[in-house]
């Protein structure tokens, strides 16, 4: 066991501990539960089990040495016990309870609690479920995102969410869908689903959808590490495009905040701050993707983080570059995002007047209506021509939708910063 945690003081200090144990693993601890209870439900149920024991014997017996092990087992028992009571009702759930007991600790060593988050999102996506059931399941559970939080991602109700949610489980569960990462035969009609899984793990992590903080780091280190296993198992182009736009983003994380935990753009981040040996894996696998003629909209991606990576300073940046790219990827996989990206980057070669131009033909389409970074970027441009009026009602649009307390908070200084009628800023 670990250092003691005895004493008022030292309760609060093993508190703080399980908490941060909770923050970065217990979707570990979930994924190994899931595969030995096989249910999501029984496992979720075993996990908050584990962890209020964890908040009742660690004070008193200290933390042990392997958390997220204890975490297992202690889920684990804690699912046999309630099978075993339940077992009056259900003679198969003492059955099962029998063989549970009976599976060795190397079954939930860190080896095997490792592997079991990739053999969970390769449940998440299996065929047998709905694309959009797949994403949904996957947010919940490699993400642990509220249905509400995942019901703001997708612009639909939380109710219909959990429906889905509700219906995913249930389909796994009665069709028997096997967790484990699929024979090489059957991993490339797979291949796209998990690969888009662990691009939106890292997007939640890199740029998270609310909350207190910009980014959660578990989430995108997370996501990278699913996605050096993949390329292991499958070393193909898009999965190494998908690896390297991961590492190159996550590159500048250090950057994007500042000391007190504000945003930083792009443009004013200090470049010197920027991982460099992640730069460097990350062009040599866009690189390589690139050769291979192979590539699609991931590797496009990875190549538009590249332009930026390779940049010494904001001003050297090859946004010629990157406008093609954009092109590229707009006839491979178009997307409104897509769409507002590249416009953001005609503006800086052709001014801002032509990217405003294209964000207002997108936003009368109708597209990004309820997406604040569309709001903010066409706020930045009218700001940028002297168009305070519109400026202004874009911030406080883009506000009104900001979920990230970091971003509201520089979208309310942007606000403050607009001059008023007579010259001078609020």
């Amino acid at each position: 066991m670990g250092l003691p945690g005895k004493g008022e003081d030292g309760g609060e200090r093993v508190g703080e501990i399980v908490d941060a144990v909770y923050r970065s693993d217990s979707r570990r601890v979930l994924a190994t539960l899931i595969r030995l209870l096989g249910d999501f439900d029984r496992a979720e149920e075993a996990m908050h089990d584990a962890f209020a024991a964890a908040v009742e014997q660690w004070p008193q017996n200290g933390v042990p040495d392997n958390p997220r092990a204890w975490l297992v087992s202690a889920g684990r028992f804690k699912a046999i016990d309630i099978m075993r009571r339940r077992a009056r009702l259900d003679a198969t759930l003492g059955e099962f309870a029998q063989q549970l007991d009976s599976k060795t600790p190397a079954e939930w060593d860190d080896e095997s609690i490792e592997d079991d988050r990739l053999r969970l999102i390769f449940t998440c996506c299996h065929p047998a479920l709905p694309p959009d059931a797949q994403i949904a399941l996957t947010l919940r559970e490699m993400c642990g995102l509220t249905t509400e939080e995942i019901a703001r991602a997708f612009l639909t109700a939380a109710p219909t969410i959990a429906k889905r949610i509700v219906r995913a489980k249930a389909k796994i569960r009665d069709a028997r869908i096997p967790y484990e990462v699929p024979s090489g035969a059957d991993l490339p009609q797979r291949l796209d689903s998990v690969l888009h899984a662990i691009y939106l793990v890292f997007t939640e992590g890199y740029a998270a959808s609310s909350g207190d903080s910009l980014t959660r780091p578990d989430l995108s280190g997370e996501a990278i590490r699913l996605g050096r296993l993949l390329l292991e198992l499958f070393p193909e182009p898009e999965v190494q495009g998908l690896l390297a736009g991961m590492l190159l983003h996550e590159s500048r994380r250090s950057a994007r905040t500042s000391r007190e935990g504000e945003l930083v753009l792009l443009d004013d981040q200090d470049r010197l701050l920027w991982n460099r040996a992640l730069i460097d894996e990350g062009i040599a696998l866009v690189e390589r993707a690139l050769a291979s003629r192979r590539f699609g909209p991931y590797t496009l991606q990875a190549a538009i983080a590249a332009v930026h990576a390779e940049a010494r300073t904001a001003a050297a940046t090859d946004w010629r570059q990157i406008v093609a790219l954009y092109d590229l990827l707009l006839r491979e996989s178009p997307s409104p995002v897509v769409q507002l990206n590249r416009a953001v980057a005609v503006a800086m070669c052709d001014g801002p007047l032509a990217g405003l131009t294209l964000i207002d033909d997108i936003l009368a389409q109708g597209l990004l209506e309820d997406y604040y970074l569309a709001h903010s970027a066409r706020a930045d441009l009218c700001r940028r021509l002297g168009k305070t009026a519109q400026a202004r009602a874009s911030y406080e649009k883009a506000l009104s939708l900001a979920r990230p307390e970091p971003a509201r908070r520089f979208l309310t200084r942007r606000l403050n910063e607009l001059p008023t009628e007579t010259g001078t800023p609020n």
